[in-house]
């Protein structure tokens, strides 16, 4: 999953159950909620390495969406349960890039690519990747 080998299991895992309200006229997982989706994920990542976003935040860090690109394989529908697999790609030093699979069982569905800017919480402005922020997200850095 990690484009190098699926012999590792991903750093950070969600289970997620489609809603029925999340589903187009189709009866599919509209496009749009992938990206509401994602943000559930990094939320219960965040969750996990500060115990919250917030916590990171009342630190002075925050993070913007730079850049989100989704790649659909098939289509999730009303109550699959899918499993939201992935993690950070080695952080850079302002930017970290955030990759997450969808899958329902061992079909791949959606591949989401992400990049967040780490900024200043209170001026917005670009701001290198604290020491203690790495340290938080070194277990979900994709090996």
């Amino acid at each position: 999953m990690t484009g190098k080998s699926r012999s590792q299991p991903p750093p950070f895992r969600h289970d997620l159950r489609v809603r029925y309200g999340e589903c187009d006229a189709q009866g599919i997982v509209f496009n749009a909620n992938y990206l509401a989706y994602v943000d559930v994920a990094l939320t219960e990542l965040w969750r996990a390495a500060f115990g919250s976003y917030g916590a990171m935040v009342e630190r002075g860090v925050d993070t913007v969406v730079h850049e989100a690109n989704l790649h659909f394989r098939a289509s999730a529908r009303f109550d699959d349960l899918l499993a939201i697999e992935g993690g950070f790609e080695p952080l850079g030093r302002t930017s970290a890039k955030f990759r997450l699979w969808f899958r329902r069982g061992e079909e791949d569905l959606v591949e989401a690519r992400l990049r967040y800017v780490f900024v200043d919480a209170e001026t917005f402005a670009k701001t290198p990747i604290p020491d203690w922020v790495r340290d938080g997200l070194d277990p979900f850095v994709l090996r």
